[in-house]
């Protein structure tokens, strides 16, 4: 039933158009309205602050700022007569790079560095992924993992020296011992955490195994694979810096020997944070790659 407009005091509401539908002054609930309903919440802004958007960049500032002061403190108090204050240790080593000392250093230790990593990175790869699929696989494999991951490296350097030599074979050998359980043993439970629910929709809908592998196992796993090889990058720079102390006098680890035994604790400190910078670059270049591909999976997901 119909009902027309009519005039009425502040206040009034009026029905047209049947029952349900009202029209209503401010301040009166409107009929088929709770009178409890909120009004709507304001719409957040479309542009963030200067602040906000700055402000993980600068709590990172923030954060070197304040360790290299106590850094710079600590070095002029000082507490040990072997430990530099950090405007000393800058200084030393824009020296060593002026000086083509640093840069000789790692003309010497970036080619088994690299080669090892390169070794972990495919063969840490496959070997997680085989381990994962594969239970014969896993049982050949798994062992001698735990053993490489456990066994102590200085125990294991007079073996390599026996072996190799002090030679770029010992200095690669020492890198993928130290960083191949770490990339394998974390593709290995990135495989096997693989959502199962997941594995049985695909074999309800007739998927194949290569599809499960490609289309499921892989991307699921793709975060654990990742974080495996950053961690087996750090191993590799441990790695080549304990060959390199304990294996053969050359590279980097030749320099900090130097600067220590000769009491220039300025220069072994620049040592020590240079291959520290270089590690970082590295891992902070591959957690780039990683959100490229994560970005491009996610747009794949989206678009099927």
């Amino acid at each position: 039933m119909s009902h027309t407009l009519v005039a009425g005091a502040p206040g009034a509401s009026v029905q047209a158009n049947g029952p349900g539908l009202a029209v209503g002054t401010p301040g009166c609930a409107a009929a088929g309205t709770p009178a409890s309903a909120s009004p709507p919440a304001p719409a957040p802004s479309a542009h963030a602050s200067p602040w906000h958007r700055h402000a993980p960049l600068l709590w990172k500032l923030a954060s070197f700022a304040i360790f290299f002061g106590l850094w710079e403190i600590a070095g002029r108090i000082p507490i040990s007569l072997a430990f530099p204050p950090f405007s000393k240790v800058v200084v030393a080593m824009f020296n060593l790079l002026a000086s083509g000392e640093l840069i000789k250093a790692y003309a010497n230790t970036l080619p088994p560095l690299i080669a090892g990593l390169v070794i972990t990175a495919v063969l840490g790869v496959a070997c997680g992924i085989a381990m994962g699929l594969s239970r014969l696989t896993e049982w050949a494999l798994y062992p001698a993992m735990v053993i490489m991951q456990t066994a102590p490296m200085a125990a294991i350097i007079p073996l390599i020296t026996f072996l190799y030599g002090i030679g770029i074979t010992a200095k690669i050998i020492a890198v993928v011992i130290l960083s191949l359980p770490m990339v394998t043993m974390n593709c290995y439970s990135g495989i096997r955490q693989t959502n199962a629910s997941l594995l049985e929709m695909t074999r309800s809908f007739m998927g194949t195994r290569r599809q499960q592998v490609t289309k499921i196992i892989l991307p699921h796993a793709s975060g654990m694979i990742f974080a495996g090889l950053r961690l087996g990058i750090s191993g590799g720079f441990i790695g080549i810096v304990l060959a390199e102390l304990l294996i053969t006098p050359t590279g980097i680890g030749d320099t900090i020997s130097y600067y220590r035994s000769v009491a220039r604790y300025p220069e072994m400190f620049a040592a020590i944070v240079s291959i520290i910078v270089l590690a970082t670059l590295v891992l902070t270049s591959l957690q780039l790659i990683e959100r490229r591909v994560f970005k491009a999976l996610g747009q794949q997901h989206t678009q099927t």
